[in-house]
Parts: C-alpha cells; structure tokens; sequence
C-alpha cells in the first residue's frame, strides 16, 4: 500500500485501539471487596464434642462474631479484591469464636482454641482458607499462636469465578483440613479430615470508569459537627455522639427464631442490627475524670409464641469507678416501660484515645432486676452477651464500624458452572457479566462499527487519487 493511506489506516487504526483500550483496562484492574459475610461451622461434630458429656464445655464469639441455624458461625465485615478478567477473589472476614472444655480442678481448661479471621483466596479452580489460630496442645498444654495458617483447601467444582458483577456467593464449597491446619487443631484431626463446608458472599465495587474529569474542588464542610472549637473539641465533658452494641443473649436470639417461639425481632427508632448485637447509636450525655453517663437511641423487640413479647429502649450506660450498668425502659407482660438495671459490666479505667472513650466486649451479668425482665427465663447473675460502647468526645472523632454483612446474596443470580447446562449447584459465584464494570461496552463497539467502514472509505479515495497521478521518479520515494 502506497506511503500516505497506510500512515492514514495507521492513524485511524490507533484511533480504534484507544476506542477499545480503556474497555481491557476496566476489566483488568482489582476490583475492591467491600462488605459481607463468611457461615462456616468449621467442623460440627467438633463442636458437639465440646459442648458433649465428655469435655462438658462451650464456645464464645468475639470481635462481632454471630451463629446461624444450629452449628455455623458466621464472620462479617469483609475486605479484599477481586479480578473478573482472571476469577482470582481474595476476602479477610472479621471475628472468631473460642472453644473451652475438659475443665481441671484449677479453674484452667485443658481444651482451649480460638480460630478467628477467616480469609479465602481463590486462584483458578481451587481455594484456601486461611485462619488465626490460638490453641493449646491436648498433651503438652503449650498455647501456639498462629497467624493467617492455611487451614483448609477448598474445592470449587469447576465453578467459573469470570465475570464482573456487583457480588461474588459461593456456597457449601468442601473444605479438607491441610497438613498445617492439623498442626494448628492442637493435634485433634490429621491433615486430610474433611470439615465443614464454607459459604460466602460478598459486595464488590464497580470498576472505576476510565477518563474520568478531574474532581471539582472539594468544599468546605458546614455540617454543625464541623463548627465549634479548633481541632473539633467539644464543651468539657460533653459527648458529641456514641453507640452501644449489645447482642443481648446469644442463646435467647436463638430461642426467639427457633422452633419453640418461632418468633422475630424488630428494630426501631434507629436501632440497628450487626448480625451478633444490636446498636443503638445517638449517645448523648457526659463523660468527667473516668466517670461517663450516656443516653442512646433506639429500640428492639422480640415477639413470638407462648406469650413471648419484650421490648427493650431507652438505653443508658453509666460507669462509676470502673464499674459499668446498662439499663433500658422495657416493656413486658410483667413490666410496663419501668426503667430497669439489666447487666453489670467492668469497664476498667476509661480514658480518651483519639477523642473516644470506648469499652470493648465487656463481660456482662444479669442483674436481679433483669432476670424480671425475661419473665424468670435466666437467673440473677447469668452471662449475658458482653457489652460494647464508645462515645466521641471530639467532634472528629470516628465511632467503630457496625459489622457489615454485605448485601443478601441472590441464589437466582448465579451462573451455571462452566459448561453446565443442568440445574444450578450448590457452590457457585455470583460473578456474573449482570453488568459491566462500569464501562459502557455497547457504545465501544458501535464506534468501533463507526470507525471500520470511515477507515475503509478513506483508504479507497486515497488509493484512486494516487492513482490518478503521474509515475514518481525515484528520488519522489524519498522526500518529506
């Protein structure tokens, strides 16, 4: 092809590939795992040991950690990546759960492990799930800690993790304990041992458009909480905003929804619901030399059968020399909107850290005016959930995140194993092409469409005008 239409196809063919680039790019970056939960019974007949005649113990959730149904633990609050181009997928959960048993005559358990912030990494077809694992040796009594040990490999069952929707689910994936995850148990199961199988889901952002306009200048922030005293400080002893998280009972959740009460609950006036506790925000009150007095919003209620009606609101936490209370107004068949002392709790020596005084999971015990409340159901000095508050001092200050579960996953979503033509199985993502990263690819390929026939027509004129022209001498070849 003569010299100018071929710099002219060159040009309009550049042209096309900047078009089509910015579409790979989209696809081609990580995109963020923000939000969402792992269910994972790590291993049922496990958990029926421990809790059975033999080691007569029991377990305890920590960091926000829930249960769901009668043997799955599940971890919140999801963070990661995720590549729709490749299916690699990579998501830390938060929370753990503690198992005690085989109790010696000291007061010291000889069983004691505690496995918490579960990761899986997905790479092609198969997975792994890593753990933070404390345990102590059943012959030795020496406590190991490990951090983020290969606990177990998960197999995907040729589930295609392609794709670049708005979630990635995957569910009963099977998991074999891993020669390190043995060694981690404490010696209770060798490698190879099949365990419970694991189940997720999770939120992920879309992908960042490409060329997008320089941001506008950001403007300042004339919201009240921004007002006041240099640096967001706030009157002496005032609290600017504060949260409790409380679960209640654990087990009492458990009996409202099973099968006894087949009741639920609800939440109102701004309560929320973080999976294992409750938050009742909009602290208001005051906090001087340790001591801290603080009202909160919200209101929960549980209903269901046999009579079962109670509603706890108006909370308000107070500390005195270290020693915490929690009330509420509750309302009950045997209570009527009374002011009640639920639960103690030690709150230690509170002091301001970046502008917040906190107690985080503070054992808890009913009090003789609670066990009222629940109508007789535990006694006085029961364990309750442990009792989590914070209140801001500063108006800068961040109150610690509520536990996020994520969106509910939508089994319907799901694609079909790769190849598959038969019904949906039980471990498959929701990676699915329900949208595009972001980027309009239909417009990409129109102007594609657009450009081919533009790119065809000009070389086609070009071609017939150098024709029409005389023969070049040589030297014709060689200039500018």
């Amino acid at each position: 092809m003569p010299a100018r239409p071929r710099a002219l196809v060159t040009v309009l063919c550049a042209a096309v590939l900047v078009v089509l680039l910015p579409a790979s790019a989209a696809h081609a970056e990580n995109r963020t795992v923000r939000g969402g939960r792992l269910d994972w019974g790590i291993k049922s007949s496990f958990q029926s040991y421990v809790t059975g005649p033999v080691a007569k113990g029991g377990y305890s959730l920590t960091g926000g950690a829930a249960t769901v149904g009668g043997s799955t633990f599940r971890f919140h609050s999801a963070t990661g990546t995720y590549d729709a181009d490749t299916g690699a997928f990579r998501a830390a959960f938060s929370g753990g759960v503690r198992f005690l048993g085989h109790r010696t005559g000291s007061g010291a358990h000889q069983l004691d492990l505690t496995i918490s912030r579960p990761t899986v990494s997905v790479s092609g077809s198969t997975g792994t799930l890593y753990v933070d694992v404390v345990s102590k040796a059943k012959d030795t009594g020496a406590v190991t800690t490990s951090r983020q040990v290969p606990f177990a490999s998960l197999s995907l069952g040729g589930i295609d993790m392609r794709g670049g929707g708005s979630a990635v689910a995957l569910n009963n994936l099977p998991a074999t304990l891993t020669a390190e995850g043995a060694r981690s148990f404490a010696g209770y199961y060798t490698a190879g041992t099949a365990l419970d199988p694991v189940s997720l889901s999770t939120d992920v952002d879309a992908a960042p458009r490409q060329r997008e306009q320089p941001s506008a200048a950001p403007t300042p922030d004339t919201s009240p909480k921004s007002e006041g005293k240099p640096g967001g400080a706030v009157e002496d002893g005032a609290v600017e905003d504060g949260a409790v998280d409380w679960g209640v009972r654990r087990t009492f959740r458990e009996y409202v929804t099973g099968d006894i009460a087949d009741g639920e609950w609800t939440l109102t006036a701004g309560a929320q619901d973080g999976g294992a506790l409750f938050r009742f925000p909009g602290g208001e009150g005051t906090y001087e030399d340790g001591d801290l007095t603080a009202a909160f919003d919200g209101a929960v209620r549980f209903t269901g059968a046999h009579g079962l009606d109670l509603s706890l609101s108006g909370v308000r936490a107070e500390v005195r020399d270290g020693e915490g209370t929690l009330y509420a107004d509750v309302s009950s068949p045997d209570l009527k909107g009374e002011k009640v002392p639920l639960v103690t709790f030690s709150a230690g020596e509170l002091k301001p850290a970046d502008g917040l005084v906190k107690v985080t999971e503070a054992p808890a015990k009913l009090t003789a005016r609670g066990a009222e409340a629940f109508g007789g159901l535990y006694r006085a000095g029961t364990v309750m959930d442990p009792v989590s508050l914070a209140v801001a001092l500063t108006a800068d200050a961040t109150l610690p995140a509520l536990p996020d579960l994520g969106s509910a996953p939508t089994a319907s979503a799901s694609p079909q194993p790769r190849g598959s033509t038969g019904p949906e199985t039980s471990a498959e993502p929701v990676a699915s092409a329900d949208d595009d990263g972001g980027f309009p690819a239909l417009p990409v390929f129109l102007a594609v469409g657009a450009l081919l026939p533009v790119a065809a027509a000009l070389t086609a004129v070009a071609v017939r005008r150098r024709r029409a022209r005389p023969a070049a001498s040589p030297s014709d070849a060689h200039r500018g």
